[in-house]
């Protein structure tokens, strides 16, 4: 079980990440540590003067690295970075969701390394300074005389020696890792993470096309209803314009009533008329009648 500190160290910087690690067999393939993103924190660890990258799945530490000025983090894509924890022997991945938190991680991880060189350059000096103090001590005449100074071992040319065997061993280590990585493991390395960069558009493009569907479904709902008014209105303009020709058609069948009344009035005028003139007519002749008996006699 693994038990973090936070009396002694606090986070200086955190962000959620995919933690990858790479395969300890093949130093090919990456492996996921985590199924999802976890949180991934730079701390401080105060007494120690030591900077570390911690990551914490559930009870169980997945990164746990100490910053050394000798390391480096490479973007290997937009959102994938690594770097090698030679330590603990493995390279470390992390898949970000934006290139944003990829690039905020790596300007951190390079402030991080920028003071773990310093913190180690101020301990060298004050462990130099410790070193000349002793020598420097006053000694008794007597015993100087007798025999010969002891050297401390802790001194120049055993810390000088110490420190070229480390950059011997380190530069070793150096080679070892350009070595592995050169074998085919960066191409490799650089596939993974093209393959989390397109996981990671796959899930946005799926998540884009399931909005497109939401959108194109309140389209067609909103086109119904567009259409279903339409159909209204349509309905609506046809019954003003079945109003109107009834209208139209009562009024035509009121002056055709009109007229016919109009006709049968005249033609009783005309009957009455040609009656009045029937009479006119007897009575001339019946006049024309009487005249002629006149006449005659």
């Amino acid at each position: 079980m693994f038990t973090h500190h936070r009396d002694r160290e606090q986070p200086i910087f955190s962000t959620r990440a995919h933690v990858f690690q790479i395969d300890p067999t093949t130093k090919r393939n990456w492996i996921p540590a985590s199924k999802h993103a976890v949180t991934v924190s730079f701390f401080y660890d105060a007494n120690r003067n030591v900077y570390r990258i911690i990551s914490v799945g559930g009870t169980k530490a997945i990164i746990n690295c100490s910053v050394t000025p000798s390391m480096t983090f490479t973007k290997t894509s937009q959102k994938f970075g690594q770097w090698a924890d030679t330590r603990a022997n493995t390279v470390y991945g992390l898949g970000f969701a934006t290139e944003q938190q990829l690039h905020q991680f790596s300007e951190k991880f390079r402030e991080v390394k920028d003071a773990a060189r310093l913190a180690r350059e101020k301990s060298q000096d004050k462990e130099l300074a410790n070193t000349a103090l002793t020598i420097a001590a006053p000694q008794d005449l007597s015993d100087s005389l007798q025999s010969p100074p002891v050297v401390n071992v802790n001194g120049p040319e055993d810390k000088l020696f110490r420190s070229q065997s480390a950059d011997i061993t380190l530069a070793a280590e150096k080679e070892r890792i350009k070595k592995m990585l050169s074998e085919g493991s960066i191409c490799e390395m650089n596939l993974e993470a093209e393959l989390f960069s397109l996981q990671d558009s796959n899930s946005k493009l799926v998540a884009a096309l399931h909005e497109a569907n939401t959108n194109v479904e309140q389209w067609k709902k909103q086109l119904a209803a567009y259409q279903e008014e339409t159909e209204r209105l349509r309905d609506q303009e046809m019954e003003m314009r079945n109003a109107e020709l009834e209208r139209r058609v009562q009024n035509s069948e009121q002056s055709l009533s009109n007229s016919l009344d109009e006709r049968d009035r005249m033609d009783t005028e005309l009957q009455r008329a040609i009656e009045i003139l029937d009479i006119k007519i007897f009575d001339l002749n019946d006049l024309r009648q009487s005249l002629y008996k006149l006449i005659s006699k």
